[in-house]
Formats: C-alpha cells, structure tokens, sequence
C-alpha cells in the first residue's frame, strides 16, 4: 500500500493509500484539511488543489486537458507543480509522494 504525505499548514499527516482511487478520495477519507472535493472528482472544481512537493514526481500522469484548465481557477496561485489530486490515481508506484496544500484552502 502506498504511503502519500499531505501538508497543511504546520502538520503532516501520512497516509496509507488505496490503489485504483485518487488522492483526492484519500485525502476526503483520512480528513485531511483544505482538500474539499466539491466536485466529487470531476475536475470541474479545482477544490482539491495540491501542490506536489517530493517523492516520485516522474510517476504522475500527465496533466489532462480538463485539469490543466480548472489549474487556472484554484484560489491560490497556479505554480509549476500544480495539481488537481482528484486526477492523479493512486498506484504503487506513488508510494513516498508528498504534496502540500495551499494555505488559502486550509
């Protein structure tokens, strides 16, 4: 079972994640501050914005066409390693991700 490390602020909460879910539904699961999900996943919210900050980067998939769009409209700033976690599925090869929420969502 991966391990992904959410930051919030000054705490770090590591959790086991699920393989086939996405680190959005993780994140919802294990209460994890700012990550609010008010779209369910579907990209059309931009709730669940991360910024990705360690780990195996290289592993993410390519950010879509749907969520390159929605990065535009985050309450915090759009940066480099700007992600939506509700598009980045949860696999093995994750384990060790860190990502950080924006202080504007905490």
């Amino acid at each position: 079972m991966p391990k992904i490390t959410y930051r919030v602020g000054d705490e770090t909460t590591t959790v086991d994640a699920t393989v086939g879910s996405s680190m959005m539904h993780d994140a919802v699961r294990n209460d994890i501050g700012g990550i609010i999900a008010e779209c369910g996943g579907n990209a059309m919210c931009a709730t669940c914005h991360v910024y990705v900050e360690d780990g195996p980067v290289d592993s993410l998939p390519e950010v879509g066409f749907a969520e390159d769009e929605m990065l535009d409209c985050t309450a915090a700033p759009r940066e480099q390693n700007s992600r939506l976690s509700c598009q980045i599925p949860v696999t093995d090869a994750l384990d060790g991700l860190t990502v950080r929420v924006a202080d504007e969502q905490a």
